[in-house]
């Protein structure tokens, strides 16, 4: 089990956020915790993984961009790659299996949501999560410090922790530091989060500093009682801010940050910005929006976005991607897709597939770029098709198609 602790942008060379216990979630018996959460029947781990949190191995350079094996208990994941959130311990709308074709390594679940429902206790006496969700790959999960967020109107923030009120019943549920790492350890992810007192990126002042100091004192709460402290990792939590700020910050990090270490940028999800940051020396990423944006029927294509409820596609009868090699891509048509967009389950069911798929391919395309030694040609081919489109919408909404055509001549020839 791996201990992560975020980085926040306010202050983006606190290295000391970063602390690590030991692989085994049941902290004193890992006998007894391998014995119950390893997943012998779908996916032996081997005794060599267990016997160690994370092993994290450089295999390729490229300036700051690296492509690295990182060992977990229940999986070898290579990086950079992109982790799909599947908050309550599912990916709405795919299967377990389908995760697995499509090529997901990692998969994350929230400790605040699963505890809540169904319970750490129950999921715990189903053999951890990895049995519960029938996935024998590698899962992290959150410690709920981001509700305190997104769910700020139901929260109550002390140094003893952060109470809820339930949205299901209503009741109340303290979540301390410690019984953040208890519901993780119950879960039996391979990765856990340290709690910490998350503020929004537009807040300023003295609340800032107030929740930077509180979350190393509550890091070392998390930490308390662990016999032993051997790896440890880093996490950079962003969000909402502009562009330039953002990958300012990432690069102040990574350049910060140990080089021996997997390094985690939290709640990152946009295809331009997963190159971006790759290029900057991060290596993990998550976020819930190519799910979110298929569920409102946009697929994600090496271009940008393709809006598949606009009348236009009603006969398009090409595939979403024509490069595209996954399963929908192969067999079903935009006008098919967007006859069920905006009616049945299965049309966001199909753009998930495809926009998964497109982030697996991406996180592969990048990992093999860098041990091949050509990464600068492959951001340059993806930012190339994106500025083309852009510059595209952009004559056309302006009216000049003359020039663009003439452009699109020169370019072609």
């Amino acid at each position: 089990m791996q201990v992560l602790a975020r980085v926040s942008s306010f202050n983006p060379f606190s290295t000391f956020f970063s602390h690590s216990v030991p692989v085994c979630t049941n902290l004193y018996n890992p006998q007894k915790y391998f014995k119950k959460h390893s997943l012998s029947c779908l996916m032996p781990v081997s005794p060599t993984v267990r016997t160690m949190a994370l092993k994290f191995e450089v295999l390729g350079r490229c300036n700051r961009a690296r492509a690295s094996k990182l060992t977990l208990p229940h999986f070898e994941c290579q990086t950079p790659l992109f982790m799909p959130v599947g908050t309550q311990g599912t990916i709405k709308g795919l299967t377990t299996s389908q995760l697995e074709d499509i090529g997901c390594q990692i998969i994350l679940g929230n400790t605040y949501h699963l505890e809540l429902r169904p319970g750490s206790e129950l999921i715990d006496e189903l053999g951890g999560l990895h049995n519960f969700m029938i996935w024998p790959r590698a899962l992290l999960t959150d410690s709920g410090g981001f509700q305190m967020v997104s769910l700020l109107h139901l929260a109550d923030i002390t140094e003893k922790g952060v109470t809820f009120q339930s949205p299901v019943d209503g009741k109340p549920m303290l979540l301390t530091p410690e019984e953040s790492i208890q519901i993780q350890n119950r879960i039996g992810a391979d990765i856990i989060m340290a709690l910490d007192d998350v503020v929004k990126t537009t807040i300023t002042g003295p609340r800032v500093e107030e929740a930077m100091y509180r979350t190393i004192r509550w890091i070392d709460r998390c930490i308390a009682g662990i016999y032993a402290l051997k790896n440890w990792s880093s996490a950079i939590y962003l969000g909402g801010e502009e562009k330039d700020s953002f990958w300012r910050v990432v690069a102040q990090c990574t350049a910060a940050l140990p080089d021996d270490k997997p390094r985690y940028v939290m709640g990152v999800g946009y295809p331009l910005d997963i190159v971006v940051c790759s290029a900057l020396g991060a290596d993990m990423f998550d976020c819930v929006y190519p799910m979110r944006t298929a569920r409102f029927g946009t697929a994600l294509v090496p271009e940008g976005l393709l809006k598949l409820k606009h009348n236009v596609m009603a006969s398009d009868m090409r595939p979403i991607d024509p490069e595209c090699t996954c399963m929908v891509c192969k067999k079903y048509t935009r006008a098919y897709i967007h006859s069920l967009v905006t009616k049945d389950a299965m049309g966001s069911q199909l753009v998930s597939y495809h926009n998964l798929s497109y982030m697996m391919r991406l996180s592969r395309d990048l990992h093999m770029s860098i041990v091949k030694g050509c990464f600068p040609e492959l951001v340059c081919g993806f930012l190339k098709k994106m500025i083309f489109l852009l510059l595209k919408c952009v004559l056309a909404a302006s009216g000049f198609v003359l020039p663009f055509l003439v452009f699109f001549y020169y370019r072609s020839n």
